[in-house]
């Protein structure tokens, strides 16, 4: 090989990295029913979604109105992990709170 051949080859490998494809969003919704109160759905947000008290109140006023709200948006797992534990702990509490998840992609 002459020197010139030599200028156009580094002897570094570039590996490709594969497209990692990012995963589906999840809602996370809390249902109104007519017994839970208004002071636990902002507890309830404020305890597993982090919300401010601001925050928390105005989501639990479009739970209140609309008949849902969102609370947050995951990958699968951690939206129902935090499903489950709404539930688990509403009735722990005597509230049959409704939480459930929604894909954003259907």
């Amino acid at each position: 090989m002459s020197a010139h051949e030599e200028e156009g080859k580094s002897g570094i490998a570039v590996a490709q990295k594969p497209k990692v494809k990012r995963p589906k969003p999840w809602q996370v919704l809390l249902h109104n029913d007519d017994y839970t109160t208004m002071e636990f759905v902002v507890h309830v947000l404020q305890k597993f979604f982090a919300k401010t008290r601001h925050e928390a109140q105005a989501i639990m006023l479009e739970v209140h109105t609309r008949g849902y709200g969102v609370c947050g948006i995951y990958t699968f797992e951690v939206a129902e992990s935090k499903k489950e534990k709404v539930i688990r702990y509403a009735r722990e509490n005597g509230h049959p709170l409704k939480c459930s998840i929604e894909s954003m992609d259907d």
